[in-house]
């Protein structure tokens, strides 16, 4: 296995809650690193880099608290970084990242060389979101620490390309750390992007709907009735290709099977009437369908290694050649 030591013996699944913007808290974090995988959060999520700190301080600090009699200790957490230049924070924020010595950086949209310099520096970590084979051979080059693939199905700004395709051709020229994101729900899921080729999963939309996650009450319920045909990929509102949730568009008064066109490549609506992305406009996977209920993270988690550990029986049990 190409997973770093710091990871795969700290970890209860093969597994990193992805970063969402807005949605990722730190309690969220905290929840999922307690529950035994990496819990992640954008940076962009703090308000101000002072926020950043101040968050970074109070995770760190809970984090390091031991644990009680036979519970499990916490898993590493992660914080992504945007590395645009569009992003007026990032080093500020990077310095903050270092000073926390954050394990894990998830780098995404730009090029990851000055972070990875910044974090291995105190031994951290650096994964890079990719979306193209293009982009993965760059991240390569400039020495990340792992890939994340991004692929068709993901939920808010995703990649387009199928998982078969991707994972095979990214392992053509990378032995190391490769993640899958895009559609990833349950262990059986999990366990399939490993069989393909992945070394860890990367699952947002399954905690959108937990207790601990602090997105409205109503996103909640829409991604427990919501179904795979309910996922409207469009480019209008960021002007980035992502993937929605149709009745989120419907209340807006827009219809989703006619949308306009953004206003130019690159350029979302800029306030198409009084609503407003990731407020009003709810970004999900195309593994809603998976999602029935609302419990805790640690929930989830428990459900999702028992899922994994049954899919990895049957596996097993399969006879050999029973097709020839």
């Amino acid at each position: 296995m190409p997973v770093p030591l710091s990871l795969s013996t700290r970890l209860r699944l093969p597994l990193i809650g992805a970063p969402m913007f807005l949605a990722s808290t730190p309690g969220l974090v905290a929840a999922q690193c307690q529950a035994g995988i990496v819990g992640a959060m954008p940076a962009m999520n703090a308000r101000s880099t002072d926020v950043l700190d101040d968050w970074l301080a109070e995770l760190v600090a809970l984090l390091a608290q031991p644990v009680r009699d036979g519970a499990r200790p916490a898993a590493p957490f992660a914080v992504n970084q945007i590395v645009s230049r569009t992003n007026k924070r990032q080093d500020q924020d990077l310095a903050i990242l270092v000073k926390h010595r954050v394990p894990v950086v998830i780098t995404s949209v730009g090029a990851p060389g000055d972070v990875v310099a910044a974090v291995h520096s105190y031994g951290g970590l650096v994964f890079h979101d990719v979306v193209s084979v293009r982009h993965a051979e760059k991240a390569v080059a400039a020495g990340v620490d792992g890939i994340v693939a991004v692929c068709a199905g993901a939920g808010g700004h995703g990649g387009t390309l199928n998982p078969f395709a991707f994972v095979s051709e990214i392992r053509r020229f990378y032995s190391g750390t490769l993640l899958l994101a895009g559609t990833l729900t349950s262990g059986k899921d999990l366990l399939a992007a490993r069989v393909m080729g992945a070394d860890l999963g990367y699952i947002g939309t399954r905690f959108l709907a937990s207790e601990e996650c602090e997105i409205a009450r109503g996103y909640k319920q829409m991604l427990v009735t919501s179904n795979a045909d309910e996922i409207v990929n469009t480019a209008l509102f960021s002007g980035l290709r992502g993937n929605y949730l149709a009745p989120s568009i419907v209340r807006t008064g827009l219809d989703p099977d006619n949308l306009p066109l953004p206003l130019r490549p690159g350029v979302g609506t800029g306030g198409h009437g009084e609503f407003k992305l990731w407020k009003d406009i709810w970004a999900a996977g195309q593994g809603v369908g998976g999602i029935t209920d609302i419990p805790s993270v640690a929930e989830i988690v428990a459900r999702l290694e028992k899922e994994y550990q049954s899919a990895l029986g049957q596996f097993a049990e399969l006879p050999e050649c029973a097709w020839s």
